[in-house]
């Protein structure tokens, strides 16, 4: 395929030939060869395309037909038992919430779940995806132990759990691949700590068929095995931290020799000052290796940052949820850790090699929603947060252009013999700098494959 007329690095025209997979020429002027499809680019900037350091697909695919219980579609006890009725009063089994926050109508529990849905099996997850909470008739199918989680309805971090006992197979991810494309994302890391063998041969039939036409890392499992997609890459063994459990200190640091000792990276889930602190020092004992990775680093104190720094740890951070979550955290957040919350310059003044993904379905999909975010430091109301953080555009895109395996590395380029992972926008980069807008993709190929285009559908 020819690309006529793009812009690349500020220089337009130019025209970019893709032959197998890759960029074959870079030229102005470059002559049509016969029968080869061409678009005209208009100078729009064409870029590499962009990279989700960090969400988890099959809970994505599986909320888009989920009832959405929290902001910004649902903000009120009203609206939510509206919500949960109107859904039960469709059809027959299991009914799934998603993304529920405590500022729409405080703590759930089965009691209150029961008064607006009480023949149904109904879950609800908590905005964390940490917690799901049951009402009686879900309780009753899950056939809890008598104890204080069926009492209440509420399970905490059981997913793996709740997979074996409600059952079902992964869902489709055709419409999250589709939908990725139209963001621009070639590129995409599946960070679910519970990844397994069987989640994998999924993710990779599904790369294999097309379905998902992004590049794949997947982390999870210490025994998760080696792909069986060239598409798909294995990646950190992960682990989770939550403050009222915390590990063993030992056993962690166990846990990270182990990951070392089969050649893969280790990356803890941090969201607390408590877990960063916690993880950063395992990682100090344990002994740290490119690849290990901090996943979130929601709150990252001056003291974090240097321990960070001194063991050339990667941060994938999640700047969306300034925009997204900011209001709240203004309120719920204790007050000498709002400096400290979804650091981006701090980060990279120490040199930090530093990423950024979405956490979708637990924030938007939308990756240009975090670079906005990442510049303009604003909470939904408008307040700032962390104004010392904020970044250029070029800094903020940054986040999202470096390789899968190597988040914060040098940006990947437009460049001959590069794969042909491309985003198209439809205007100069002088122009989409100052919007950062999703809606200025116009076309999207991943390994030379144009996968989707604006008013064109996606192309096979």
């Amino acid at each position: 395929m020819l690309i006529r007329g793009a812009e690349l690095d500020g220089r337009a025209p130019l025209d970019v030939r893709i032959a197998a997979g890759r960029i074959a020429e870079i030229c102005a002027g470059l002559a049509r060869s016969p029968g080869e499809p061409a678009i005209e680019a208009d100078r729009g900037a064409l870029l590499p395309g962009l990279h989700d350091h960090h969400l988890h697909l099959h809970a994505l695919a599986a909320a888009q037909s989920s009832i959405a219980c929290g902001p910004p579609t649902v903000t009120n006890e009203a609206q939510l038992a509206g919500a949960l009725r109107g859904a039960a009063a469709r059809g027959t089994g299991w009914l799934r919430g998603v993304a529920y926050h405590e500022s729409v109508a405080g703590e759930l529990d089965r009691a209150r779940l029961d008064a607006w849905v009480a023949d149904r099996p109904l879950r609800v997850q908590h905005r964390s995806g940490a917690l799901w909470m049951f009402n009686s008739a879900g309780v009753r199918q899950l056939r809890l132990e008598p104890g204080a989680e069926a009492e209440t309805g509420r399970l905490f971090r059981s997913d793996p759990w709740l997979r074996e006992r409600i059952g079902g197979e992964f869902p489709d991810l055709a419409a999250v691949g589709a939908q990725l494309a139209s963001f621009g994302v070639t590129g995409a890391t599946d960070a679910s700590a519970g990844n397994g063998a069987a989640a994998l041969d999924h993710f990779c039939a599904a790369a294999e068929r097309g379905a998902l036409p992004q590049h794949l890392l997947v982390m999870g499992e210490p025994d998760l095995p080696e792909p069986a997609s060239t598409r798909v890459v294995r990646g950190a063994v992960k682990a989770i931290l939550d403050d009222p459990s915390l590990p063993d200190f030992d056993e962690l640091c166990a846990r990270i020799r182990a990951a070392h000792a089969i050649g893969r990276g280790f990356a803890v889930h941090c969201a607390t000052r408590a877990q960063g602190l916690f993880a950063a020092a395992a990682f100090r004992e344990a002994g740290a290796r490119r690849g290990d990775r901090l996943e979130h680093a929601s709150v990252a104190p001056p003291e974090l940052v240097e321990l960070a720094a001194g063991l050339a740890l990667t941060v994938v951070t999640q700047p969306s949820f300034v925009a997204e979550r900011g209001d709240d955290y203004r309120r719920d957040v204790a007050r000498e850790d709002l400096p400290w919350l979804y650091r981006a310059r701090g980060w990279l003044a120490a040199g930090v090699p530093l990423g950024a993904g979405s956490d979708a379905p637990y924030g938007s999909p939308d990756p240009w929603r975090g670079i906005a975010a990442a510049v303009r430091r604003a909470s939904a109301s408008g307040a700032e947060l962390g104004r010392g953080e904020a970044l250029s555009p070029e800094e903020a895109l940054a986040l999202y252009l470096a390789p899968l395996c190597d988040p914060g590395a040098p940006v990947r380029r437009v460049a001959i013999g590069a794969p042909a992972d491309l985003c198209l926008l439809d205007r100069p980069w002088r122009d989409a700098r100052a919007r950062l807008a999703s809606a200025d993709v116009r076309a999207t190929w991943c390994a030379g494959r144009l996968v989707w285009q604006r008013d064109g559908g996606t192309s096979k």
